[in-house]
């Protein structure tokens, strides 16, 4: 019995884990032949679960892959955790995160919340609600949809070019950008091997110009494009790792992923880069006037402080301490978003439960990590740390740890 072996039975259990639901398994590129047309029953994966589990913990490995036998056991219980759920097993939120995804959110103290709104409210200086005069005022930062894809691509090539700096990036990596409706997430990178993805943008509700940056470098550079690129080549290809061809969705690896996405916004552009591309270069293609653009600058920086609120509503929501309707009004309160969007954005949460956590959680982990490994703190060394992370994935108790 060989460590490859168990990896390789890993693959084939979620492999068919993933018909039980059609989100789980979130990319493969690993071999065909593990693919299986025959539906296991989940009582009978669950037994396999538990034989692997037990066969992993128990496998002396040499000490160059403790954390490669590290971060499949902790799969692989996360893997048994969802198929369980599958089965009816209820948790709560902060069970449920810490089984799938290695990791808690914090408690939220509503006051402090409430202090950014007033400030909000006080920059906006408008007799109206906050959160009819925050979506008025956003209406100038819309991005035109027959404006989007010039937008888009525009902030794409730039953060491409930033990445390329830092990033061996393949010679044949390459994406595409499809525009779609009716989804509970405003933006989606569905990897597809050998260094290719898809992308799709939601045009369900209007994209703000500050989303055309974020978005491109969360979905491409240095974000989910550039991360499951270079562990197909590093993980895959190279060592032979075969449990790193498959990326199952509710798994430790989100938060990583999802964490290093948010991350790698701040790490392509400063805040005074950001916005001198943005109003020099995106406002004129997106035909969005300046003038309110230093107040537009203020306002962001406040509503990322609120980002915890959604972690906060969703506990509430999931745990059944607050109903749909209360919901909807806190996500209008603390999200700022209409009732529609804040709809949209309860519909991802039913959806898709304590993954709420891996996007500002998973940001301030991966923050936390690459400034302890750094000496000096230089945007370069941050990059290095980063691209080390991204081809040596850990999961968040790892990153704490080490």
């Amino acid at each position: 019995m060989t460590f490859n072996r168990l990896a390789r039975e890993y693959v084939s259990l979620v492999l068919s884990l993933g018909k039980h639901h059609e989100y789980y398994i979130d990319a493969y590129y690993g071999p065909e032949e593990l693919r299986s047309d025959t539906l296991i029953s989940l009582e009978d994966l669950l037994i396999s679960f538990n034989s692997l589990i037990k066969k992993v913990d128990a496998f002396v490995i040499d000490e160059a892959q403790v954390r490669r036998k590290e971060f499949l056991y902790l799969h692989l219980l996360s893997a048994r955790t969802f198929l369980k759920m599958l089965q009816g097993k209820t948790h709560r939120f902060d069970e449920e995160s810490k089984a799938l995804y290695d990791a808690v959110s914090p408690s939220i103290d509503e006051d402090i919340l409430n202090t950014y709104l007033e400030e909000l409210s006080l920059l906006l200086s408008s007799p109206v609600s906050l959160n009819t005069a925050m979506n008025h005022f956003m209406q100038d930062f819309i991005i035109p949809r027959d404006k989007l894809n010039l937008v888009f691509k525009a902030a794409m090539r730039e953060s491409r070019l930033r990445c390329k700096e830092h990033i061996n990036l393949a010679q044949n990596e390459n994406f595409e950008i499809r525009y779609v409706q009716d989804q509970v997430w405003s933006a989606y990178n569905w990897y597809k091997g050998n260094n290719y993805s898809v992308i799709e943008l939601n045009t369900d509700f209007p994209m703000y110009i500050s989303r055309a940056l974020d978005l491109a470098c969360h979905e491409a550079y240095p974000g989910h494009h550039v991360f499951n690129s270079l562990m197909e080549k590093h993980l895959f290809n190279e060592k032979g790792f075969i449990e790193y061809s498959v990326y199952t969705l509710y798994s430790p690896l989100s938060l990583l992923a999802e964490g290093s996405a948010n991350y790698g916004i701040d790490l392509c552009f400063n805040e005074e880069s950001k916005r001198d591309f943005e109003v020099n270069v995106l406002f004129p293609l997106a035909l969005i006037d300046k003038k309110k653009a230093a107040l537009y600058y203020k306002v962001q920086e406040l509503v990322k402080k609120l980002s915890y609120a959604v972690n906060m509503i969703a506990q509430q929501y999931l745990d059944e301490t607050i109903s749909e309707e209360k919901a909807i009004e806190l996500l209008m309160k603390y999200n700022l978003s209409n009732k529609e969007k804040s709809i949209q954005r309860l519909a991802f949460i039913k959806a898709h439960r304590s993954y709420i956590i891996n996007y500002n959680l998973g940001e301030d982990i991966v923050k936390e990590y690459i400034n302890k490994h750094c000496k000096n703190g230089s945007n370069k060394e941050k990059w290095a740390v980063f691209y080390d992370l991204l081809k040596n994935p850990k999961t968040a108790s790892m990153m704490k740890k080490e």
